[in-house]
């Protein structure tokens, strides 16, 4: 498999103008279409410790299951939040690319460049 994923969602202008910059610089990638096969909680976590980020960094928080969901209950800790985010992948951030041990969130696209530099 490749070294590098792109998390994608092709309905996205910016996942979409990701995936167009991968091929652009000729990279080898492969393609997970999140939302048709969400993540395991053990992905989740390995993506967040990729990005350096904590759980509620990779939110999209004007998306109806964020508030449906109550994802930003502060209450919820670390691990319950993992476990949402696997039942409810359109809550992920997008596109996030990960090559190497490390991983980006592709907004801008622009930002995946720093993974190839």
């Amino acid at each position: 498999m490749s070294k590098t994923i792109i998390y994608h969602n092709p309905r996205c202008s910016k996942s979409r103008a990701t995936l167009a910059i991968l091929e652009q610089q000729q990279i080898d990638f492969a393609v997970v279409k999140y939302l048709d096969t969400p993540l395991s909680e053990t992905q989740i976590t390995q993506l967040l410790e990729e990005l350096g980020l904590g759980i509620r960094d990779i939110f999209r928080q004007g998306e109806a299951d964020y508030k449906e969901q109550n994802f930003s209950d502060p209450t919820l800790d670390d691990t319950q939040l993992i476990k949402k985010l696997s039942q409810f992948p359109k809550v992920m951030e997008r596109p996030i690319v990960s090559h190497q041990g490390q991983a980006v969130i592709g907004r801008p696209p622009e930002n995946i460049l720093s993974l190839f530099a």
